[in-house]
Order: structure tokens, then C-alpha cells, then sequence
């Protein structure tokens, strides 16, 4: 606790010293709004048991190959996320990275492995916001038949028994079966074109803020999927950045950046105790 206690005061002043704000995010950011962790089979089996029932793990479940096979089942599963997601609120910890961003006049941008769509259900410019891995509120056409994307206003009925969609979405252009713009595992015919077209933007961010003092909160990603690990260390050795890693599993980070131990919202509810302290003293 004591150890905790000392990264806590050190991230807050490593926020209030900064000229610029990235906010990364993995599957562990969801979890203190109840979205469900995917930690392993056994995590995805908790949260999805009718796919135990079938041998399926997230891996099988998250494959493009059912959009081609079988579109009512891949639907199924992206159908029930896409509901569950619509009806989740973010977490109080979303709010508290707006507040302080506004609070000591921080440009920001966050970088997402989440399909989720919650920073900006959170209240999040969508011109700062990368989503690496697409987003499930978007969809594309599955042949695909041009490089469109367009915004998923699908209300898709699933099976919970079956996990089979009562309904498929289909493109706007042709007519085929449409899909999540979403990169998938194996996945040849994501359209990436959205995404290319955010990183655009976190790279001219980066360009904007080169040499400046920058904050990286990290928060719930983990070394399975490791692309927002990853780029929070990259980060710290080319931008010279400090990092905040948050995470109560895989915490470790090289000094001299800073690993908080603990789940998204305990961290970022510790640090802005901390924060309001220094800037009202």
C-alpha cells in the first residue's frame, strides 16, 4: 500500500507537470463499467458460457470466417457486443481524464485497442481518438465490394441459446452481408481506412507536442494483445514521455515510469485526490 501510495503522488505530479495528455486504453478499462474481461478462456468462457457449450473460445469467436460460412452466427457474437456496448455507461475514471484535461488546459489524444466506442460515448473528441483495432459502431461490407464504412444503426435480435443473429445486416452498396469494421483474428479483408485516418491525426499530435512535456496514462492493457503496451514504451523512449501504467495484473514498467498496481478507476480516482490536493495547495 505504501509503494501505491508513493506512484499515486508520483503519477499526480507527472500529470500536473505535463503539457500533453495520452490516454491508452486496453480490454481493462471496460471492466469498471461491467463490460466483460476476456482474460484467457476461462474469463471468456464467464462472461460468454453458451460458447463453452460449444468448444468455442474468443479466438474462434472473433473469426471472420463466420461472416462467410455462417453470417448469423459471426453475428451473433457482434451482435450481442454491439447491444451490450450501446447499453453500457463509461465508468467514473472516463470523467476524471476529461476533468483534468480541461481542469489544467491539457491537449490530449487517446489511443484504444477497444472497439467499444466508450471515450466517446464519454464525452471524448472523435478527431482525438484512435481506435487501432476499428470500431464496433462502424461497419463494412464483407466481399468487401469497395472501401466504404459506414456507421452501424443496426438493431440486431440475438439467440442467446444459439448465439444467432434473428437478423444480418447487409451493405449499402451491393447487398452482400455486412460486418463489423472491426480487425478481426486472421483477418484479410478489414478495411483499415478509418483507423489509417486516426493515426494520421495522433501522429501530427505527436509532431505538435515533439519535445514538449508528455503524459501517458495507460490503463488495462494487457501482454496477450500487447500493441497498447507497446506503444506506451515506445512513447517513453522516443517522445520521452512518462508513462503510468495501470494494471492490477501486469503492472511492471521500467523505471523511471510509473506502475500503479491496482484497476483502472481505483487508479484514476487515486490520482485525482492527489491532483485536486497540488492544485489547490
Amino acid at each position: 500500500m505504501k509503494e501505491l501510495n508513493e506512484n499515486l503522488r508520483r503519477a499526480a505530479e507527472a500529470i500536473r507537470g505535463a503539457r500533453a495528455l495520452v490516454v491508452t486504453a486496453g480490454a481493462g478499462m471496460g471492466i469498471d463499467s461491467g463490460l466483460p474481461d476476456f482474460r484467457g478462456d476461462r474469463g471468456f468462457w464467464n462472461a460468454y458460457p453458451m460458447y463453452r457449450r460449444l468448444g468455442i473460445n474468443f479466438i474462434g469467436a472473433a473469426n471472420p470466417d463466420h461472416f462467410e460460412r455462417d453470417p448469423a452466427f459471426g453475428w451473433g457474437f457482434y451482435g450481442h457486443r454491439t447491444n451490450l456496448y450501446r447499453e453500457t455507461l463509461p465508468h467514473r475514471g472516463f470523467h476524471l481524464l476529461r476533468e483534468w484535461t480541461e481542469a489544467m488546459d491539457l491537449d490530449y489524444f487517446v489511443v484504444t485497442s477497444n472497439v467499444d466506442g466508450q471515450f466517446q460515448k464519454a464525452g471524448f473528441e472523435p478527431e482525438r481518438v484512435l481506435e487501432v483495432h476499428g470500431s464496433i459502431h462502424h461497419l463494412q461490407c464483407t466481399k468487401p465490394c469497395c472501401m466504404a464504412i459506414w456507421d452501424n444503426r443496426e438493431e440486431i435480435p440475438i439467440d442467446l441459446e444459439t448465439m444467432r443473429a434473428g437478423r444480418l445486416p447487409r451493405c449499402v452498396h451491393c447487398g452482400a452481408i455486412a460486418r463489423p469494421n472491426i480487425l478481426m483474428f486472421g483477418d484479410y479483408s478489414w478495411i483499415p481506412a478509418r483507423s489509417s485516418q486516426q493515426q494520421a491525426c495522433f501522429d501530427a499530435f505527436l509532431a505538435d507536442h515533439r519535445g514538449a512535456s508528455l503524459a501517458v496514462v495507460e490503463m488495462g492493457a494487457g501482454s496477450a494483445i500487447p500493441t497498447i503496451r507497446m506503444l506506451g514504451e515506445r512513447l517513453g523512449r522516443s517522445n520521452g514521455a512518462l508513462v503510468i501504467r495501470i494494471n492490477p495484473r501486469e503492472p511492471q514498467i521500467s523505471p523511471p515510469h510509473i506502475s500503479l498496481a491496482c484497476g483502472a478507476l481505483e487508479g484514476l480516482e487515486g490520482i485525482d485526490r492527489l491532483l485536486r490536493k497540488q492544485l489547490s495547495g
